[in-house]
This record gives C-alpha cells, structure tokens and sequence, in this order.
C-alpha cells in the first residue's frame, strides 16, 4: 500500500527491504559495493546487480574447490583473489541454461552480457579501492551482440488495436464481461503509450497532479530519479479526459488517492497489470509479432523519427541518455532514408 502517494518512493522503499533481504545471503563485503554504488544506480539496478552476484556465488560454491570449503555467508573478500579466469569463463557457460529451485533458467547474449558487467562492476569496485590484487572479470570478453529487429507497429495496426480496446469483440467470453468496465480506462492507457512513447514504469506512476491539460503536459519520472515534462497531442488529450470522467466517479483504495491509472481493485495500476493489458488487446492485432508495452514505444519513436527526421529529438522526447542508443534503435530508418535520397540530387536535364 502507498503511503505517501508516491509511486517512485514506495518502489524505492520496497527494492530497498529487497536488496537488505537480498544481502543476507550474500559475503558481509557486498554491503559495500553496494554502498559505494547508492547515489549512482537505481534501486532497481542494485537488485539485479544482487541477483546476479547471488548467482555467481552459488555456482563458485558448488564447482570451485576452495569456494566450497565454507558457506556463502561467511567469504571473506579475500576469496575473489582466489576466483580465476577460467572459474569466470565456465561460469558464463552455466548462465547459458541452469536449474535452481526446480525451475530452469536460460540466458541468450544479452543476459550473459549483463551478468558479466555485473560482475565486472562489482570486481572493479574492490579493485579500484585496493582490497583485490586480482581483476578475473576483466578478462573474460563481452559477447559479441548481435542486433534485433525492432518491432513496431505499422500504421494500420496501430488502429486495428486501438479499434479492439473500443470494441472488445476479439476478447473471451470472460474478458468481455469486464470490458465495459474497463474499456475507457484501457483506450485512454494504450493511446498515451502509443502517442507518447513512454515507459510503462513511468506511466503507471503518473498521479492526477501531473496531468497538465492547459499545456498539454505530464510529469513523469524517468529511470534514474530525474523529472521531466512530455507533451500529448489532441488524441492522447480526449482519450485521457474521457476517462477522468470516469476517473473521479472511483473511490480509490487508502493510499492511492492521488494515482491516475486505478484497477478493478481501485488500486494504482501496476506494471504487470499493464503488460497483460496490453498482451490481451494486441494478440489478435498481428499474429507475426510479440507486442509488448515497449513495442508501442517502439512504434512512437518511429512515427516521430519519419516525421522529424531528428535523431536528437527523439532521445530527448523518449529520455535516451546517450543517443547512439537512439540512432542503433532507428539505424534502419535512417538506411531507408539515404536509399530514398539516391535521387534526389540532378546532375542534369533530362
């Protein structure tokens, strides 16, 4: 339950309990990375970054010889001296697939890669501060990545979905009884995704003092804490104002007062919930791609990419810190741009 109707503070206060949870299992030392890393990385981030420390301590205590002489818990930081390049490299292959707790775990590229920048970072720190002779990580490699397609919504399926959140005739029987209930709520969460780009994170976050109709503007919170304001056109505006209607007809839950977006539970909607919202409108939209939340992203940063043509201007509306991650997303966009411009350019009269 929130109690202060801060989204992004009750998140910051649940993956705090978590990383404290988290730690108890992990070598005393961890506690100082950790700290070490508190006003640089999200809440967030230092849960995965525990997970996967987590990992890679269970599996140096079940193969490494010297590793499995004592419980996790009691390793003394003088234990990654120990750990060689060889330990790191067969344990990357362990990521590939593992079973732990009777449930099996798989990484392709990506998730190896990130497990070894965790460690990487966690390694460097005790490195940098000199309590480590030894830097094992650094010298295993990043995977080669190999780059995605980025999918996104073609302009007629961008209405083909928004037309099923009206109508609702693709839902199950079961789905239908609830659709009447929630189907203004729905077109007026999927059309601000879908005409704002932003995350779901942020979305569900949103309270009702952000919501700014005379400047057309939402404050939202970005990854990392910062606040910024992003900008709604004339669809995003009625979709959101027809379900404010609705919105303040709903006695919301204690605690959640001041949230936007209420479920059935007339809680804060929350991330998963948005997910399957989205999952259950979009499967009968396309049967060749996965949509997902982050797919409508996609689709935003596209559509506003051919119509601007500014690649600066799209890291700073979908709140990309560095924009080479922008123009890797939208490269081929730029490619059909350049074979579109081959002639242009008259070197004579016909």
């Amino acid at each position: 339950m929130e109690k202060n109707n801060n989204y992004h503070t009750e998140m910051n206060i649940k993956n705090t309990m978590k990383l404290r949870e988290l730690l108890s299992t992990l070598p005393p030392f961890c506690k100082q990375f950790f700290r070490g890393i508190e006003d640089i990385t999200s809440s967030r981030t230092k849960i995965a970054y525990a997970y996967d420390i987590r990992v890679f301590f269970e599996f140096m205590h079940e193969h490494n010889p010297y590793c499995s002489k004592m419980n996790i818990v009691d390793y003394p930081i003088t234990i990654l001296d120990y750990i060689t390049r060889e330990d790191i490299e067969e344990y990357m292959e362990h990521c590939s697939y593992y079973i732990k707790d009777d449930k099996e775990f798989t990484n392709g590229e990506r998730g190896k890669s990130r497990k070894l920048a965790s460690l990487r970072s966690f390694y460097n720190y005790f490195f940098r501060c000199e309590m480590i002779k030894t830097n094992a990580p650094s010298l295993v490699p990043m995977q080669k990545m190999h780059s995605k397609e980025i999918i996104r919504l073609d302009v007629d399926e961008v209405s083909i979905l928004l037309d099923q959140v009206e109508a609702g005739t693709s839902l199950t029987k079961s789905q239908q009884k609830f659709h009447a209930k929630t189907k203004v709520r729905d077109l007026a969460l999927i059309t601000l995704l879908l005409g704002t780009g932003i995350r779901v994170s942020e979305c569900v976050g949103i309270d009702l003092s952000d919501v700014d109709f005379k400047n057309t503007g939402i404050k939202i919170r970005r990854k990392g804490g910062n606040e910024t304001i992003v900008y709604f056109g004339n669809e995003v505006e009625l979709a959101l104002k027809e379900y404010l209607h609705e919105r303040h007809r709903i006695i919301p839950e204690a605690g959640h007062e001041n949230a936007f977006f209420l479920s059935l539970q007339n809680k804060r909607l929350g991330v998963r919930s948005v997910e399957n919202l989205v999952k259950k409108y979009a499967s009968n939209v396309t049967s060749l791609k996965k949509i997902t939340p982050h797919k409508l992203r996609s689709t935003y940063g596209t559509s506003l990419y051919q119509e601007t043509g500014d690649i600066y201007l799209v890291a700073d509306v979908l709140g990309h810190k560095d924009v080479n991650t922008t123009r890797k997303h939208y490269a081929a966009i730029d490619e059909e741009r350049r074979r579109k411009a081959r002639n242009v350019v008259k070197l004579r009269e016909n």
